[in-house]
């Protein structure tokens, strides 16, 4: 699957459907404060005003993500939340409503997809939700909505770690903890794309899967200790930490010299820079960047069959407790989508 020719993304000649103007009020899931999964509850939230460059979007899925489920229990982006009840998600497929000006590139009845500026604004596990235009792109004609909400977040963020920050190559060799999770399996499409040798871990139950996925070496880490069969690595993408077996600790001894160390999951290792330091390698964290041009490109390299989203569950809006619950059992290949409506 390496340098598959990139073809134009499609885009539909007729012009888009007419949009009713929103309602007042909306279905959405709130939750009144920070607690377990069955704090989540549906309630009638108002439409949210876009103001300025901001879309407004009815959202036809959402995206479940770890930091979503972080955040209802107390963590994540907790401290930014001024009030409640509040409404979680930050991915989102759907159509627009309202745009910016007459003549702006995003016009009501085009589909698009992206992340909402989450707790900043209210977040997508609504019927509406309004977005800043920057990370907003048109969503890949041949996806569906739920297909394209596991997409923003988790490819946003695995693009930024492979191709921004471990600048991925011919020979590279990259190290991807958890590859089959949402950030993972982008993660090793990504960098198999761009030329550089996967190694991936993951549960035996997928090891196949993720070899499609372009993994040249797939570790079943319920069975073997990585650190006993890789080595002399050049960048460890890092989606566990030390939450889990002390894999953060672990993986800088798998690192050559003066490689490149990423700490993704929010609060997952306090300490890795030290220890980095100490080891001799170097190491960064990293935080997702909602960048709709970067959005653009991922979403060619889904219209192209290049870079696949993969659905593990799908869940109405009204069952997002399930989802959230599915979520932290810790075992879900790709992504987790919240259905909304009809398209």
């Amino acid at each position: 699957m390496r340098f598959r020719p990139l073809r134009t993304a499609s885009v539909p000649d007729a012009p888009p459907l007419p949009v009713p103007d929103p309602p007042e009020d909306m279905r959405a899931v709130v939750y009144d404060a920070p607690g377990p999964a069955d704090a989540l509850r549906t309630a009638s939230a108002p439409v949210p005003t876009p103001v300025l460059s901001e879309l407004l979007v009815r959202v036809v899925a959402a995206g479940v993500n770890p930091i979503d489920a972080k955040t209802r229990a107390g963590k994540g982006a907790t401290s930014a939340i001024e009030a409640y009840p509040a409404i979680l998600g930050y991915d989102f497929s759907g159509v627009v409503v309202k745009s910016p000006y007459e003549s702006h590139p995003l016009q009501p009845g085009m589909e698009v997809f992206g992340m909402a500026a989450f707790p900043r604004t209210t977040g997508t596990y609504a019927e509406y939700t309004v977005v800043p235009t920057l990370s907003v792109a048109r969503k890949p004609p041949s996806l569906s909505h739920v297909e394209a909400a596991g997409v923003p977040l988790a490819a946003l963020t695995a693009w930024g770690l492979i191709v921004e920050t471990a600048h991925a190559h011919e020979g590279q060799r990259i190290l991807i903890h958890a590859g089959s999770g949402g950030v993972g399996h982008f993660a090793v499409q990504f960098a198999a794309y761009f030329g550089a040798h996967v190694t991936a871990t993951g549960s035996g139950r997928n090891a196949s899967w993720l070899r499609e996925l372009g993994a040249s070496v797939v570790i079943d880490y319920t069975t073997t200790r990585f650190e006993e069969v890789v080595g002399d690595v050049d960048v460890v993408i890092d989606l566990v930490g030390n939450v889990h077996d002390s894999t953060g600790t672990r993986s800088l001894g798998v690192l050559r010299p003066g490689g490149l160390y990423v700490m993704v999951p929010t609060g997952a290792w306090p300490g890795y820079a030290e220890a980095a330091a100490e080891a001799g390698v170097r190491a960064t964290s990293y935080k997702v960047v909602p960048d709709g041009v970067a959005l653009a490109t991922i979403a060619r390299l889904l219209e192209s069959g290049a870079v696949q989203v993969y659905v593990d569950r799908v869940f109405d809006l009204a069952d997002a407790a399930d989802a959230h619950t599915e979520l932290e059992r810790g075992h879900t290949r790709g992504k987790v989508v919240l259905r909304i409506s009809d398209d």
